[in-house]
């Protein structure tokens, strides 16, 4: 009986290159459905081919991470984990995200948003930078609009641009409410109830063993919470320094049980409410 959603992973990255199909393999046996989610056309589109070439249980979300779309002002390259392409710019084209996202396993547009981590040097360069993010998250934001799905969030060093885009963008004359999910959260308690009061869920994962927000997962009720890996990345401390997968995602699980003084199987029970109802799954 299925009682897990990992609403956050990314099976379609090189580091699942050799034994993907066996880790997808364990993780449905052991009752886990999966959302793999692209970061650029490329993963987007491998996404969608596991999904396609997959039973019930694996899903896809597709978009242009903010990374990608502001890469023009930076010197950095891909996290090999991610892929075998240098770090370079895309443009956000969207009928070719479109033409993606008509597969029927496509339940999101994602992870979509914006990312000040890392920045270029000088005033005017930033300003550029930030603006740049700024037009591919709207143009994507559009794009889950028309085609009526929810999004996920990527968000690091910008929730308060992030929540200022997202509240203009319910505001008339579009009168169009945006749902998903914000990827990772690491924001404030303020932060989180802002983004639930707009209707959108906290994704929770194992970047909780490492950076502190016992706060929010305390103060937020279960029923604005989903669970993620984003594996290969953010593995739970219990696992040690092993490649993530979506089956640690019970450690996610275990440390939310315990902060809310609730059971394993009430947060199994009520995440996956919530990403079944988000995703229409």
């Amino acid at each position: 009986m299925l009682n897990i959603i990992d609403t956050h992973s990314h099976l379609n990255f090189h580091a699942f290159k050799e034994d993907g199909d066996l880790v997808m393999k364990k993780t449905l046996a052991n009752g886990i459905w999966m959302i793999n989610v692209g970061t650029k056309y490329e993963t987007s589109k491998k996404a969608v081919e596991i999904a396609d070439a997959s039973g019930e249980g694996v899903y896809s979300a597709i978009g242009l991470h903010p990374m990608f779309a502001g890469a023009e002002f930076l010197k950095i390259r891909t996290d090999p984990d991610e892929g075998e392409f240098l770090l370079k710019e895309q443009d956000f084209d969207k009928e070719k995200y479109r033409e993606l996202a008509q597969s029927k396993k496509v339940v999101a547009i994602g992870e979509i948003g914006l990312d000040y981590y890392y920045k270029p040097k000088g005033v005017e360069k930033l300003k550029q930078f930030k603006e740049k993010q700024k037009q591919v998250f709207i143009q994507q934001l559009d794009l889950a609009r028309e085609l009526n799905l929810p999004v996920i969030l990527h968000c690091r060093m910008a929730h308060d641009d992030v929540i200022q885009i997202l509240s203009d963008y319910s505001l008339p004359p579009t009168n169009y409410k945006l749902r998903g999910v914000v990827h990772c959260f690491t924001g404030t308690l303020e932060q989180a109830q802002k983004y639930i009061a707009m209707g959108f869920y906290l994704g929770i994962n194992g970047i909780i063993f490492k950076f502190n927000i016992d706060e929010v997962i305390k103060s937020c009720g279960l029923e604005s919470l989903v669970v993620e890996t984003d594996c290969p990345y953010l593995t739970p401390t219990p696992e040690g320094d092993k490649r993530n997968e979506p089956i640690f995602i019970k450690h996610t699980l275990q440390k939310i049980a315990d902060l809310k003084g609730v059971t394993f199987d009430q947060v199994c029970e009520k995440t996956t409410q919530n990403a079944r109802k988000l995703f229409g799954i």
